[in-house]
């Protein structure tokens, strides 16, 4: 059996939590809806008085300003929050992903060793027991000399008319060296679980793997803002058989994690703090197995500026924000179960993914047709916020601390 995770508030925080400027969502069973929260250590501090969600809250003129003036009267105990998101206690104020409205995009195949190993995928048409010896074939005709290749230069369309030759041009080859990124819609609005909550891989795949990923958050005219951790649960399998049944491999219940806050960006933490991210996973399974792996941010093989520019520009506008998953480089060819067959997810599983400016975002692996479903859409939430507004709570910062301090 796996040890139980550290479930204390610290646990889960960045390493520097003192200065980070953290804010998120929590379930509030008081008045049975979503509360947009800011998080400074121990405490937990409600910020619907200057914004109904996440995504209006980040267009504010002078967001970190404002946020941290309305940081004056605690509401929750960071502990009690976390033990109950980690319990999966819906009873008890907990996490959500820290993002509402926010179109959930990702973009693949932005380092070269996952671009190999989706390379490997097609190959293989899905099935594991080919990896093993697909992998040898197509290390050797590659021999890791596109790590150098800067994509959509004169040197990768060079690249490409040597790999078309050889019989090895690949769709995941044209989008990891050609010109344009691959960017996709992973989720639809407000379907991501934060943490504590499963992750889910359906029936129908028995080879996929966590995808622990750098998520950063933009406003409606594309700014980043900040960051947040994510999980971009594969289903290599699914993928494997075809790349158009992208959709059906990244699009599941409960597939899409996000958490546990977002970081703004502040005079001590920017956008060039995050481009020597290392993020660290860690699988811990119940029958003892154990898996870790890393994604350092510093070798992806596109700068952030070209992801977001992709995403949102001319071409394409989301008014409420983006959260822009940008590529892992981890993928898994460790085997679990039988030799050659590499990694799967058990149920069970604990999923850890860490970053030092980030902190920490955990779940365990479910089977997605057995986790809770996707119930609080668009039309909940705005009922609840119209509801907030008709009928606002009349607790004065003086109730609030006593409760607080109770």
């Amino acid at each position: 059996m796996s040890a139980a995770p550290d479930i204390s508030g610290a646990s889960v925080l960045p390493d520097d939590a003192a200065q980070a400027l953290l804010i998120g969502r929590v379930w509030d069973v008081e008045t049975g809806g979503p509360r947009v929260v800011a998080v400074k250590e121990e405490d937990v501090f409600d910020l619907q008085h200057l914004a109904g969600t996440v995504s209006e809250l980040l267009e504010r003129p002078h967001l970190v300003a404002d946020v941290r003036a309305a940081m004056s009267v605690p509401r929750w105990k960071t502990r009690e929050i976390v033990h109950a998101s980690m319990t999966q206690d819906s009873a008890r104020p907990h996490f959500l992903a820290p993002v509402d409205l926010q179109v959930i995009k990702a973009c693949g195949v932005t380092f070269v060793d996952s671009m190999i190993e989706r390379v490997i995928e097609e190959r293989c048409a899905g099935d594991a027991g080919r990896a093993a010896g697909m992998r040898e074939l197509v290390g050797r005709a590659l021999g890791g000399s596109l790590g150098s290749i800067r994509p959509g230069s004169p040197e990768s369309a060079e690249a490409k008319k040597v790999l078309i030759a050889e019989g090895l041009w690949s769709q995941y080859l044209e989008v990891g060296i050609g010109p344009d990124p691959e960017v996709f819609t992973k989720a639809p609005v407000l379907s991501s679980v934060g943490l504590g909550a499963g992750v889910g891989i359906p029936a129908f795949s028995s080879w996929n793997n966590p995808e622990p990923e750098l998520v950063l958050i933009a406003t409606s005219d594309g700014t980043v803002v900040g960051a947040t951790l994510g999980n971009d649960v594969n289903l290599r399998d699914v993928e494997g058989r075809s790349a158009l049944l992208l959709g059906k491999a990244k699009d599941n219940n409960a597939s899409s994690a996000l958490g546990p806050l977002i970081r703004l960006f502040d005079d001590g933490f920017t956008l060039e703090t995050l481009r020597q991210e290392e993020i660290l996973l860690r699988v811990e399974g119940q029958d003892g197995y154990s898996l870790e792996g890393s994604n350092s941010v510093a070798r992806i093989s596109r700068p952030f500026e070209e992801l977001v520019a992709a995403t949102r520009g001319k071409h394409h506008q989301y008014p409420d924000g983006f959260a822009l998953f940008t590529g892992t480089l981890f993928a898994p060819t460790q085997d679990r179960d039988q030799p050659g067959q590499g990694f799967t997810h058990h149920p069970g599983d604990t999923v850890t993914i860490r970053s030092r400016h980030l902190g920490a975002l955990i779940n365990v692996v479910g089977a997605a047709e057995e986790l809770p479903e996707w119930s609080f859409g668009l039309r909940q939430l705005f009922g609840y916020l119209h509801g907030q507004r008709q009928f606002p709570e009349a607790k004065s910062p003086e109730a609030i601390s006593k409760e607080y301090a109770s």
